[in-house]
């Protein structure tokens, strides 16, 4: 009221478009109510920003100046992890982003595969997104980002390939390889300052392998006390666990029966069970059936001809005694991984029944004798059927340490499986990510198009493994990273970086060695969960169930 008419009507036409344009927006939503749904742009940015939150979380670890983070567990007694371990970390953390969890994945499985890089997978991924984000901001379609990220990785595989020494032919020079990798590998974790101790600790197990790759063989034991230096190998196997009372502490030309069997009284199992009696001599009368069923079943057990019964489960005393008598010592609750290694390394099998004798497989052994570590008493077994086998003894201050010390160990282990496997090997330091950069702008600069800009981002993510290394070591990143490109554009192609004088230095001369497989497994994963992630437009997330009152 009180408007001339014609603006009442612009008024009310004003309105209507506003409701029907707020209309088209909104569209009709498919989804439960609850659900919700990010798209475009905005679903973009999530993905983007998990991921490298994530790759920031690790990136700190990388390298040989690499700091530690610690894991503090809300549940199970509080239980705290040192590490900087990347894949430990990430299997630790709860993650809410899908992106992320992409990261995380990946990470995992370069854990299974080459047990080494878990860090760089995720800070090279980490990095390929962030100039992703770059390129997308600047009106670049994300297919043209992966088709460009795509070729920039067929040419950095073949430059890498390229760069690979192999001296399989040579046991001397292999040997020294070896050595020099599992060195780099150590120089990062726990152990750098006894690394030589223990590279040679982890050669000399894996080179007992003779090229099988199995490293179910070589078993890691944690002892606390002593330093880390007093760790050492054992040929054989090393049981945790003791003999029973009474037995001999010494069997020669043992045969061993490995069984997962109860071996408490044969009591009746049944839930519930109730048994009604009218006299205290029917009680007795059910003990006595117990105790003869039970006494069958170590009649059973001693016609295997066995003269050592080592059980998964726990052996009361009836049983124990009665196994004693017919000469067959025992040992009880031997942990589930212990049986299922010493089956493996001495060439039983774990059986349940007995009434076959002929179709179990007894273990063999030639000696078996109680030994010392520290304060403890362990079950040592020599002379084993699969000679390879044998146990690194782990020494030092605390659980902690130890735990670390043996994720470490571990991760040299199965770098070296891999040399065995695949013995090529690379010059570490960021000498590699500078030969494939190399070779990626060389391609940049012949590629007409967007695809080049993706790929100038795809070398620029490979040069910052070597500038987040000098970073992390408190080096002056730009100028070691711009002498290095400069040292591979004039061919120098062994150049990579010194930590100990913080400038350039020639690898070969560093003994500083990688996998090769360790390389390449980074190059492809990292690019592929990269590729994944760019692809992503849409998320939708589910309503949680709800719980009925």
């Amino acid at each position: 009221p009180g408007l001339p008419a014609s603006q009442r009507r612009a008024r009310r036409r004003k309105t209507s478009s506003v409701k029907m344009s707020m209309m088209g927006n909104a569209g009709p939503s498919v989804l439960q109510e609850g659900a919700t749904e990010e798209k475009g742009e905005h679903a973009r940015l999530a993905s983007f920003v998990g991921a490298m939150a994530i790759s920031d979380l690790v990136k700190s670890t990388l390298g040989p100046k690499g700091m530690d983070k610690i894991l503090m567990s809300v549940s199970k007694g509080n239980q705290v992890t040192v590490t900087n371990d990347g894949a430990t970390i990430l299997k630790s953390i709860y993650v809410d982003n899908a992106a992320a969890r992409v990261l995380v994945d990946i990470s995992k499985a370069q854990d299974d595969e080459v047990g080494d890089g878990t860090t760089s997978v995720v800070v090279f991924a980490g990095e390929l997104l962030r100039q992703a984000e770059y390129l997308v901001n600047q009106k670049v379609h994300p297919m043209t980002i992966i088709q460009g990220f795509r070729e920039a990785c067929t040419v950095a595989k073949e430059a890498l390939e390229g760069a690979a020494k192999d001296h399989a032919s040579d046991e001397e020079a292999f040997r020294k390889d070896l050595l020099n990798i599992a060195r780099t590998t150590l120089s990062s974790k726990i152990l750098t300052h006894d690394k030589n101790h223990f590279a040679n600790l982890a050669c000399d197990a894996v080179m007992r392998l003779k090229g099988s790759g199995n490293l179910e063989m070589i078993q890691l034991i944690q002892k606390p006390g002593g330093s880390l230096k007093d760790s050492y190998l054992d040929s054989g196997f090393i049981l945790d666990k003791k003999f029973n009372t009474g037995h001999p502490k010494k069997i020669e030309n043992a045969k061993i029966l490995i069984a997962n069997t109860p071996m408490d009284t044969d009591k009746i199992k049944i839930y519930g069970a109730r048994v009604r009696v009218d006299s205290m001599a029917k009680v007795g009368e059910i003990e006595a059936a117990e105790k003869a069923k039970m006494a069958a079943k170590c009649e059973k057990i001693a016609a295997h001809g066995c003269n050592l019964f080592i059980n998964r489960q726990l052996i009361y005393n009836y049983p124990e005694q009665v196994l004693s008598d017919k000469g067959v010592a025992s040992i009880e609750h031997a942990d589930f991984d212990g049986v299922e290694r010493l089956a493996l390394v001495t060439g039983g099998e774990i059986c349940s029944t007995f009434d076959d004798p002929e179709g179990n497989v007894l273990g063999t052994c030639d000696l078996i004798e109680e030994i010392m570590i520290g304060e403890d008493r362990l079950i040592k077994f020599s002379g084993v059927a699969k000679g390879e086998a044998c146990t690194i003894v782990l020494r030092g201050a605390s659980s902690h340490v130890l735990g670390e010390a043996e994720r470490s160990l571990h991760d040299a282990l199965c770098v070296l499986v891999s040399t065995v496997k695949d013995s090529r090997v690379v010059y570490g330091g960021g000498c590699p990510e500078m030969i494939m950069s190399k070779a990626v702008e060389e391609l940049a600069a012949k590629t007409p198009g967007k695809r080049s800009l993706a790929m100038e981002g795809f070398a620029k993510a490979l040069r910052m493994i070597p500038t987040i290394i000098c970073e992390n070591a408190g080096l002056d990143s730009s100028e070691i990273v711009s002498q290095l490109r400069a040292s591979h554009g004039r061919g120098d192609h062994k150049m990579g970086v010194d930590i100990l004088t913080g400038e350039t230095g020639d690898m070969e001369q560093c003994g500083i060695t990688e996998c090769f497989r360790v390389k390449q497994q980074i190059l492809l994963s990292g690019t592929e969960a990269a590729e994944m992630i760019i692809r992503v437009d849409d998320i939708i997330k589910c309503v949680p169930r709800q719980r009925e009152q």
